[in-house]
């Protein structure tokens, strides 16, 4: 039974999330936002609502560890594994205002949320403050993107401006068409939160396994498939801009929102375990900071980085299920990791990051002396 109640939480996550990401999406693009607005706000918000579920309901059932090791592990997965499984698939396009804005955002935050956990605990101020930047974040991002549309709008036509009753009785019954996706996919979401912690919580204890580590790995993936779902389909219908968003403000979503509400509703806030200070938060900083240079390496993700991408995951996978074990192959392994994967990585990363901005800046050259010439 608790097998069923596992597997029909993560079904009601992804069914869930699908709805409430196809009725938000439809509703804001009738707003009139760009894509790339839709993937950081509107996606990446509904698709981070099974984190916002499954965290809260984790805090406030007793749970602590595994709210916390849910959105760092989410975090972790939407781009070593959300992210590289989809520049699988096709390269992935990063605009140069995520490079510029978001993704600095997302590094900053994952930051601060590490300086507040020295302490052993996430207190109801720290998510006050969390969720205040978050809002700033979203107010800043959607007045900049209204600010682009109306500086760039051509005169509407009569019926886009509801002249029209056919045309504003059918913008009617799509918003409320939206709007029932919307509803039922909040509800789905929290059935299956609540079976998410109900099955994960019971298969911890009867294995001995701590709640932060099934947070770290079978909550986070679980809760990492509507961003799954929604960038392989965004890539496939050639919304690439879109799939990089939605990553990247569904991450400022999860430290912002998940992590914030979650440690303002708790009675005494979220205490943060040695294991995940120590290691997981860490290395959620790590993975954002690894995003900067692979977005500049073109303003794209590559395939042969979202491939060793998928690797780090794999990596990270590994690492946990053998410290969770206390299997004897720990050490050499994380010896290995820390001493010669993983600064090999970072310098064959920052040697291509610098080539491209190289190669980048000779072109811009390249093309101002010739347009001289072109013109004489």
């Amino acid at each position: 039974m608790v097998v069923l109640a596992l597997v029909a939480g993560f079904v009601l996550l992804v069914a869930g999330g699908e709805s409430l990401v196809r009725g938000a999406g439809s509703l804001a693009r009738t707003l009139g936002m760009s894509s790339l607005v839709v993937g950081l706000t509107v996606v990446s918000f509904t698709t981070s609502a099974p984190e916002l579920a499954v965290s809260t309901d984790a805090a406030l059932s007793g749970y602590p560890g595994l709210a916390v090791g849910n959105v760092v592990g989410s975090n972790i997965a939407n781009i070593l594994f959300v992210l590289g499984a989809a520049a699988l698939f096709v390269p992935l396009a990063v605009s140069s205002q995520v490079v510029r804005a978001d993704i600095p955002v997302m590094v900053v935050l994952s930051g601060v949320v590490l300086l507040m956990a020295l302490d052993d605990r996430l207190s109801r101020l720290d998510g006050a403050i969390l969720f205040a930047a978050l809002v700033v974040y979203v107010t800043v991002t959607v007045l900049l993107s209204r600010r682009r549309v109306l500086a760039s709008a051509s005169p509407a036509p009569e019926d886009a401006l509801g002249g029209d009753p056919a045309g504003a009785d059918g913008r009617v019954r799509s918003v409320l068409r939206d709007l029932g996706l919307v509803v039922l996919g909040t509800v789905m979401l929290v059935a299956g939160a609540r079976l998410l912690v109900y099955s994960a919580s019971t298969i911890a204890a009867a294995l001995g396994v701590s709640d932060l580590l099934i947070g770290l790995t079978v909550v986070a993936v679980g809760t990492s498939l509507p961003e799954l779902v929604t960038c392989v389909v965004a890539v496939l219908r050639g919304e690439r801009d879109m799939a990089v968003g939605n990553i990247v403000g569904s991450n400022v979503f999860n430290i912002g929102a998940v992590l914030g509400v979650t440690a303002v509703v708790a009675p005494e806030g979220i205490a943060v375990a040695p294991a995940a200070l120590r290691f997981d938060l860490p290395v959620m900083l790590a993975v954002a900071l690894v995003l900067v240079p692979v977005a500049l390496t073109g303003l794209g993700v590559a395939r042969w980085e979202g491939a060793l991408f998928v690797g780090f995951y794999a990596a990270y996978l590994a690492y946990l299920v053998l410290e969770a074990t206390g299997h004897a192959a720990l050490r050499p392994y994380s010896a290995a990791m820390l001493w010669f994967v993983i600064p090999l990585t970072a310098l064959w990363l920052v040697a291509v990051a610098v080539y491209e901005v190289g190669a980048g800046r000779r072109g811009r050259r390249s093309r101002a002396a010739r347009e001289p010439a072109e013109r004489d």
